[in-house]
């Protein structure tokens, strides 16, 4: 009891709102949310009652409170993530319900992380991004070009779960600062030193990415002693328990991230340097495997695998269907209320067109960045 009243109050410390500015500048800002691999079929339609009903994928401890929380309940959406699906959808725009006739999708034909990522930072796909141990980026993200931008130099900064957001973002090239995987905080006061003891001797179930309680710690801290124009953040775990095989914890860390972007937006909203100015962009890097029911753990294109040594060739030849099936939210005040973007003829909304939609949520020109990118999505006032 203890320790949890001690980590209560140091989250608490990088969870607390901002002071309110002095001065309010009259300028648009973003905050861009990632969040891997979390299928649509969830956000849509809420727990799965066939993988809820496995013993194989709900073997955690936590499987009875998962079920009590999330599945065994009147309405699965709204219990497993209520802000997306009730501010978002209700408030601005939610993109992706294919039993609603909306559908969003990524256009690289790799459909894993490196190159949706890179697609969705750029604003096209790469063909020569065909491995998530890809080198540095020889592509310029949207973040690069916008702190090269006048108003925007030292003003965008990302915090990541994977550390291979040092190389899509290229950090080194691009100087953006990106606080990703298992790298301290820069700092010396109490707060930072207790953050970077924890991070240092909290057991990592993966050898790559940190918990994603520890990047959103990270990113509020940011947007408290930073406060950058421009925020990008993305949180991992649900592809990570995907992966495993863990389903009852997938959906806590989807419920987890909900959350998180409850709280993003709520302190943002307390801060009158981005009250009423900020858009809040959700996305992710690809989807999953929907049937059969094992292809949930997994995501992969035909060539992909074809290209590579997985083990998953020889039971999924031409890739893992559904996995390049994406969605899309966006809340802010030029977001027009209620958007899902129905498809018209099968047209869904690509993860090529989020750098140009985020360049126009700041209210700049997107052809300047790159007039070859996807264009911006149509939901805006």
């Amino acid at each position: 009891m203890i320790r949890r009243s001690i980590l209560a109050a140091f989250a608490a410390f990088f969870l607390a709102a901002p002071a309110q500015a002095q001065t309010s500048p009259r300028d648009q800002r973003v905050i861009f949310v990632m969040l891997d691999g979390l299928r649509w079929q969830e956000v849509f339609r809420g727990a799965d009652t066939d993988l809820a009903a496995s013993t194989e994928y709900m073997r955690s401890s936590f499987a009875k409170d998962v079920r009590a929380g999330f599945v065994d309940v009147s309405n699965r959406r709204e219990a497993l993530m209520p802000f997306l699906t009730g501010v978002v959808a209700r408030d601005g725009a939610l993109i992706g319900n294919r039993d609603a006739g909306s559908c969003a999708h990524v256009t690289n034909d790799r459909w894993f992380s490196y190159p949706g990522y890179n697609e969705t930072l750029t604003g096209k796909p790469d063909a020569r991004v065909n491995s998530n141990d890809y080198g540095p980026n020889p592509n310029v993200t949207f973040l690069e070009w916008l702190n090269r931008q006048p108003g925007y130099a030292s003003e965008v900064a990302a915090a990541t779960s994977w550390d291979a957001f040092t190389r899509i973002i290229n950090a080194e090239r691009s100087g953006v600062p990106v606080n990703a995987g298992l790298m301290p905080l820069r700092g010396s006061d109490g707060a930072v030193t207790t953050y970077n003891r924890l991070l240092a001797d909290t057991p990592v179930p993966w050898k790559s990415v940190r918990l994603d309680a520890f990047t959103h710690m990270a990113a509020m801290h940011t947007l408290r002693t930073q406060r950058p124009r421009v925020m990008f953040i993305s949180y991992d775990e649900t592809d990570d328990f995907a992966h495993d095989g863990d389903y009852a914890q997938y959906l806590m860390a989807a419920h987890r991230t909900d959350g998180f972007l409850r709280e993003l937006w709520e302190t943002v909203q307390r801060d009158r340097a981005y009250a009423g100015r900020t858009t809040l962009l959700i996305t992710v890097d690809h989807g999953r495997g929907d049937q059969p029911g094992e292809s949930w753990r997994h995501h992969y294109s035909g060539p992909a695998l074809a290209a590579g040594t997985s083990p998953l060739r020889e039971k999924f030849p031409n890739g893992i269907p559904g996995s390049d099936q994406t969605w899309i939210g966006a809340l802010g005040p030029r977001v027009r209320a209620g958007e899902t973007l129905a498809a018209q003829a099968g047209d869904c909304a690509g993860s090529n067109q989020m750098a140009a939609t985020t360049l126009t949520a700041l209210g700049l020109d997107w052809r300047a960045f790159d007039a070859t990118a996807g264009a911006p999505l149509g939901i805006f006032k």
